[in-house]
Formats: C-alpha cells, structure tokens, sequence
C-alpha cells in the first residue's frame, strides 16, 4: 500500500492511498460471505454459492462497489495510524482508480490538529483581585440569615414591595382561559418580578380579596410571545416581620453566643470563599494569556459542526420548556439572534483554541493519564451530575464518550501543572498559594476550585 499526504492548510490534509488488489483480499471475503447469505441461487445452498456465480448472479461492479464501501474505512484508519494523523472529524472521500484485478486508488481530504509553536513557559504570571471582605458584603449575608427567620403575619392593608401574599391566577387570550392559565392559592413575595412581568405593579396597592386584570407577554407555551389578559385576585397579605439583629438572634441562628462572633464567622467564610474565587480568576487568566501567546489557527469545519450540535442540543431545550428563540432572546436581553449566533461562534473558537494549546503543551511536557487521574476526575464529574461514579462511568461508556474524557483530564492535568509553575499575585502585590486550596484526600494535580477543571474552557 502506498500513502501520501499533502499539507492543504495549517489545519486540513489529503491523503493519496493506493491499494494493490492483493490487499483487498479480506474484503472480498467478507463481501462475498455476505453476500452469500442474502442471495438465493437454485442448485447451491445458502452461503455455499461460489464466488464467480455471485459475480454473475449480482453483477461485478455491484460487488466491486460493496468492496470499495468495505476496504476504504480499514484502509484509511490504518494510514491515520501508521502516520500519527491527529484527524478531526469524518474525511471527504473519493475513490481516484478502481482498476478490477489490480489497484483501488482514493483520496482522503479531512481536518487535522493544527502543529503549534509553543513560546516558553517558564516565567508565567497571572495577577488576580485582592481578598477583600467589606462590612456591606457582611451585613448581606447576616440579612439572608434573618430573613430565613423571619416571621409572616397577617395585614389589614394594602400590599407593598416584601409581603407575601396568596394570590388566585386566571389567563384569558381572546376571552377563552388557556389550558393550565388559571391556578388558586399561590404564594408570592411581591416585588421580586419572579412570576410574571405585570404583575408586581398589579398587586401593589390591593386589599384581601381585592381584584385587578392587567396584560403580559407569555413567555412559553403554543401561544408564546402574545398578550394574555391576567385577573389577579389577592386572598390574603401578610407582612414578614424580621428578628432583631442582636446576640440572642446569634444564637438561634448559628452555633455562636454573640453576634460579634456571628459577623466574624461570616468574614471568614467570604474571605475562604474569595480565595477560591481567587484560584478560580488566576486559572481563567492563565488560560486568556496562552490565547494572547500562542496562535492557533482553526478549522472552521470542526467549529461549525460543534455551533450547530449545540444550536440543536439548544433548541431541544427550547422545545422542552415550550419556547421559541425571540422568546428567550427577549429574556435573555440578547439584541438578536445574529448577536447570538456571534457570540456562540466566539465561545466555541476560544474553546477549540484553548483546547489545542494543552493538547500542544501535554504532547510537549509528555504529560500522562493515570488511573488515580481518571478516578478523581470521574468521582468529580459523578458528584458535579448527583449520581454515583459508577452511574458515571457507565454513562461514558454507552456514550462512546470515553476517549475524549481521557483527553479532558490531560488537558485539565496540563493546566493544573501550569498553574502551579505560574507566579500568581494579588493587585496589591502579595503571592498567591494555591496549595492550601488543594484537597488532602484527592491526589495531585486533582480538580478542584484553584487548579480548576478546564471543561469549561476546552469544550467543544
């Protein structure tokens, strides 16, 4: 057999293969033992039919044709092999020579992992926000402490913004109530925009057992995007009174006497949170300075394939929730779906991006997957999903997903080694120790909040 390659681009190769016909010997035995089983010749029993009979029974360039469907793929994966191929997606195949009894001749254009000139990496540095825990950030969290204490009690007046009121809800479009538009007894804080656009402004000002119609937009459903007409009738206000901010609240709250101690344990929760977020900033900005530093060109193929699987995965859920896309770009704020299809292209190419770069540098640091790796990035995964990592593992496996998991955890491997080599300071100039952040009962270089997984950033 004979190959060649020839370099279309940075990122796309054609490979020139010719077979001798001594080579497609077994794929005229499988064709032939096929084809055997499905074609009836009187005088011969199933799969006992000669091969020159088959020829002449289904005709020779049919059986021809079968071969050729039958050899290539084997052929061609074999090249791949041979020559280290780093191939993306399907190949565009045409078949060049089919000479019968002598030489099949084709060719196999197909994207490739673009060869990339890494710069050193020696010196790295990253700088990432101060740890800063302010008085307001406090006082917001002892707020949502009390709030959780909070108790309702009934009103003898009209609602405002942080009541809680019982609400009965009906729909009409065109006069007729929609199927499911009407439901009774719902609780609602009013002035949270959670429910309905509207419908804050409706309640506002009313009395138990007071009724007001006003019209919004429905966002899901057969009839998203029209103007329904809502009634809205309140059954019931009541007004949340919170507890005083002192030590005896402290005590029902937490495990501390004071609220000093209270407000001091919350400092040092944020702050141990910040430091995560630090470890988590430090390792988005290495990954934005290796964009800066190394250029990658990009196969537009392999972009354009992963745009539309997700655009499909997307619009899937659209349907599930019962919307349609200027519904959710009205939501979402996105000025259209131009914008979004901007956007998107711009994530998956900085994915795919990022993506080559670790595999660069873990083909360049030889950087390998162990057993311990695999086990900590599955058990990670499986709690991230809720199910066990069993439930995980099987998932993979039906999935065929296997291999570019394996190539998730070196790329996620790669980064952690990296960031542990890169100076990271805060903005006021202090080192940054990413080592306190790593869990003790996860093997190094594990996934956590500092080394952080790099799905997000290699996914494509």
């Amino acid at each position: 057999m004979k190959s060649t390659i020839e370099e279309l681009g940075p990122t796309r190769v054609r490979m020139a293969i010719e077979v001798p016909w001594g080579d497609l010997d077994h794929a005229f035995g499988e064709v032939y033992k096929e084809l055997g089983k499905q074609v009836r010749v009187p005088g011969f029993r199933p799969g006992k039919v000669p091969n020159r009979v088959l020829d002449q029974r289904i005709g020779r360039p049919v059986v021809l044709e079968q071969v050729v469907q039958h050899a290539i793929p084997e052929v061609y994966s074999e090249v791949v092999r041979e020559n280290q191929v780093r191939v993306l997606g399907q190949p565009e195949i045409e078949v060049t020579r089919l000479d019968d009894n002598d030489t099949l001749a084709f060719t196999a254009e197909v994207d490739v992992a673009p060869q990339l000139d890494l710069p050193a990496l020696e010196n790295l540095a990253v700088t990432v926000d101060d740890v800063e825990v302010t008085d307001e950030e406090i006082d917001q969290q002892i707020s949502v402490m009390r709030e959780r204490f909070g108790m309702l009690t009934a009103v003898e007046r009209p609602a405002q913004d942080g009541d809680f009121v019982s609400i009965d809800l009906e729909a009409k479009l065109d006069g007729e109530v929609l199927e499911d538009g009407s439901t009774t007894g719902m609780s609602y804080e009013v002035g949270t925009g959670q429910l309905m656009e509207g419908l804050d402004d409706a309640v506002r000002g009313l009395s138990a057992d007071e009724t007001k119609t006003f019209s919004t937009a429905l966002l899901s459903g057969p009839n998203a995007g029209e103007s329904a007409d809502v009634t809205v009738t309140v059954r019931s206000v009541k007004a949340k009174d919170l507890p005083e901010l002192d030590d005896e609240f402290a005590s029902t709250a937490s495990e501390f006497d004071t609220l000093d101690e209270l407000r001091e344990d919350v400092r040092t929760r944020l702050a141990r949170t910040k430091v995560l977020q630090q470890g988590a900033q430090a390792r988005d900005k290495l990954v934005e300075h290796l964009l800066e530093i190394v250029e990658v060109p990009i196969p537009e193929n392999l972009v354009e394939r992963e745009v539309e699987w997700r655009n499909r995965a997307f619009e899937q859920e659209l349907q599930q929730a019962g919307m349609d896309w200027d519904t959710f770009l009205n939501m979402s704020g996105v000025e259209n779906r131009e914008a979004y299809d901007a956007d998107q292209r711009k994530n998956v190419e900085e994915a795919v991006r990022t993506q080559f770069i670790l595999d660069a540098i873990a083909d360049a640091r030889e950087v390998t997957v162990d057993n311990d790796d695999l086990s900590a990035q599955i058990m990670a995964q499986a709690q991230r999903n809720r199910m066990s990592p069993e439930q995980y593992a099987q998932q993979l496996q039906q999935g065929g997903n296997i291999a570019e998991f394996v190539a998730d955890v070196r790329r996620t491997k790669t980064l952690a080694q990296l960031l542990e080599q890169t100076t990271i300071t805060d903005a006021s100039g202090n080192a940054v120790d990413l080592e306190a952040l790593r869990p003790k009962t996860v093997p190094a270089p594990a996934e956590d909040d500092a080394a952080g997984s790099a799905e997000d950033e290699t996914e494509a």
